[in-house]
């Protein structure tokens, strides 16, 4: 587990590179504010046509995990390591989009291959994994905080922890609980979406994905106008708090994990949905409330919108064709990631119509589309093949 978790992490890190040199290639490369939000888009719309091409091809079922990550790893290595040659956005964007196309491979097979080594505690180890990712996602905003490195430092650094990361998931065989061995089928995309428990499973997660990283890209704005609305504004204060407020979703992935294995997955999901869309919805109202107050909700907030994250994934493990675990999982993460991009683009139009007071409330229909999937889940009979029978 340990060693998958580092796999993971280090072989992410590229996703998040560009993220975090942003303010200076504003400056060296003159970017807009649309072109720096398309170097974020571009990994995320790369992922998604990565694990679409992946899931129609069943290579998650087809090609053993470690070297699928390992030749993952490496490519994302090398496109993020070619922006050093870029000299602006009209080459930096398709590297961007293939190096989001290369941890397409990285990703979803780390999560079936987790699965292998646990029976009993899947929930947590894959709450682990997320849980490591979420932390790594809040990086960025410590490095902003403590000041800007040099931005080629930052690509030469991360392409070789990437490199790295995918040279450990060679030391991760599969475990003692591996899944059947699957043939070639491009019918199986479609057919994933077709059994009942994996399609309601997959809508919690839609609607999780909904609101979750609309959360993490634009916590950091909401609380700069917080701060400047009271007259004392403080960039890196900011960016502490939203480091803070993101990686406390580890937390988060490693309690719903615990509550997912004992209590039952689709009732974890549903009350982690509950809190996070009641705090969307909240937390703007709060506009001006004491710095504490809104701090305080924020930490909630970060805790539960991604705490019930990795549990969707345990229950498409127990809930899809075994064969055919990795596909189902590679085409639930694609379509998630896809929903994302709407809603990172929506809260900034929602904000100039009508201010951060509302802004956020456009999430809430993902966790209470999510909480209506998980309770009628939970009264199915394929309630009884997850966590256990817990369901």
């Amino acid at each position: 587990m340990a060693l998958l978790g580092a796999s993971l992490v280090l072989g992410m890190t590229t996703w998040f590179s560009a993220s975090a040199v942003i303010p200076q290639l504003r400056s060296q490369w003159a970017l807009s504010d649309g072109s720096a939000a398309w170097l974020t888009i571009a990994v995320q719309l790369g992922f998604v046509g990565g694990a679409l091409f992946s899931s129609v091809f069943n290579l998650s079922d087809l090609i053993p995990a470690r070297f699928l990550i390992f030749g993952g790893a490496l490519g994302a290595s090398v496109m993020n390591l070619a922006l050093l040659l870029a000299q602006g956005p009209p080459m930096a964007i398709p590297l961007r989009l293939a190096t989001g196309f290369f941890l397409a491979a990285v990703y979803p097979p780390a999560l079936k291959l987790s699965a292998t080594w646990f029976r009993k505690g899947r929930g947590v180890a894959l709450g682990v994994l997320v849980g490591a990712l979420t932390v790594g996602s809040a990086g960025p905003h410590l490095v902003n905080g403590l000041g800007a490195l040099d931005w080629a430092t930052v690509v030469y650094v991360t392409s070789i922890l990437t490199a790295i990361g995918g040279g450990l998931s060679l030391l991760v065989p599969e475990g003692p609980f591996p899944f059947p061995r699957a043939t070639f089928d491009p019918r199986q995309a479609s057919l994933t979406m077709r059994n009942r428990g994996v399609r309601l499973a997959s809508l919690g997660y839609f609607g999780h994905m909904w609101e979750l990283y609309a959360m993490w890209a634009w916590f950091l704005v909401f609380f700069r106008s917080f701060l400047d609305a009271r007259g004392s504004p403080n960039a890196a204060a900011a960016s502490y708090a939203t480091f803070t407020v993101i990686s406390v979703g580890g937390l988060g992935c490693l309690a719903g994990g615990w509550l997912g294995d004992r209590w039952g997955r689709t009732r974890t999901t549903a009350t982690m949905m509950a809190i996070s869309g009641s705090c969307a919805l909240l937390i703007g109202l709060l506009f001006d409330a004491p710095p504490g107050v809104v701090l305080l909700v924020a930490l909630v907030w970060g805790f539960a919108v991604v705490a019930d994250s990795a549990q969707f994934s345990t229950m498409v493990t127990e809930l899809a064709d075994q064969a055919y675990v990795g596909t189902a999982l590679t085409l639930q993460l694609a379509i998630g990631f896809t929903l994302t991009v709407a809603t990172v683009w929506l809260v900034p139009v929602m904000e100039r119509w009508v201010g951060w007071t509302w802004a956020f409330a456009l999430l809430v229909p993902g966790p209470a589309l999510g909480v209506w999937a998980m309770l009628r889940l939970k009264a199915l009979p394929e309630a009884a093949r997850i966590a256990g029978g817990r369901g």
